[in-house]
């Protein structure tokens, strides 16, 4: 029983597997779209009463593939605290959370569904490479977001002193000042809040530039990343390759 499940649930090289994998991706799918027309306003009951019969199929199929996951799984506890088994549970939880308690008063919670999202990950081949691709520059991410936080203290620190006295409403401390310094940043410069002095200004262009070498960043390593990857599989493929021009070679000398 165990190998069949697996065979079924792991396996997407056999047909049942890849079958299953579409199928799943389908419901993540529809959960999601369900998850979206729900938010509609004047829906009819009628209406709601299918999107929510097509919520329990979902949740019944994604808490029978959790229950599969967890009894193939050699190492269960491994598996149930894994980041896919988090996402597993995440994304079945909300439902369970609803049989006793009024989401209304939880809404926060209803967000975990999204989790839903992120299962697809373990289906489609572009995003594990991404995810791989993530994990391989995980110490270039967090040095980056590291030194993002201390320049968006750093801009916000500068903009208050420049701007503090001139709009007083505006930027009244640095915490309110990192409002524009995350806009400014990130260059999307919402035009809320913009400084008016001639020094907010000149230091508003520096900070500007260092936000367009900042959005760029991220693209690099990530891209840097993804090249890793691909030519690592591309030399595992050409390995595989040798190998097998290698034993037929073998088997032609012993005929």
């Amino acid at each position: 029983m165990k190998k069949f499940l697996s065979n079924i649930v792991e396996n997407n090289d056999s047909l049942i597997g890849r079958a299953f994998d579409i199928f799943i991706q389908i419901l993540i799918i529809v959960s999601v779209v369900v998850f979206s027309i729900e938010t509609l306003p004047n829906l009819k009951p009628h209406t709601r009463e299918i999107l929510h019969s097509i919520e329990i199929f979902c949740v019944v199929i994604f808490t029978i593939e959790y229950l599969a996951r967890i009894y193939i799984a050699e190492k269960k506890l491994k598996f149930i605290f894994s980041f896919f088994g988090i996402i597993d549970f995440l994304a079945i939880l909300p439902f369970y959370l609803a049989i006793g308690f009024d989401l209304r008063s939880l809404r926060l919670l209803r967000m975990f569904r999204l989790f839903r999202l992120l299962k697809l990950v373990r289906y489609n081949t572009a995003m594990k490479n991404f995810g791989r691709a993530m994990y391989v520059a995980k110490e270039q991410i967090v040095l980056f977001m590291a030194i993002t936080v201390i320049l968006i203290y750093f801009s916000a620190v500068g903009i208050y002193y420049f701007e503090h006295e001139a709009q007083p409403d505006h930027f009244a401390s640095i915490f309110d000042s990192l409002w524009w310094s995350i806009v400014t940043l990130t260059t999307v410069g919402y035009g809320d809040v913009y400084p008016i002095t001639i020094g907010g200004r000149v230091f508003t262009f520096f900070i500007l530039l260092i936000g367009l070498g900042i959005v760029a960043i991220p693209t690099g390593i990530i891209s840097s990343s993804m090249t890793k990857i691909f030519d690592s599989k591309h030399e595992e493929l050409e390995g595989k390759e040798d190998l097998t021009t290698f034993e037929a070679t073998l088997l032609e000398e012993e005929e």
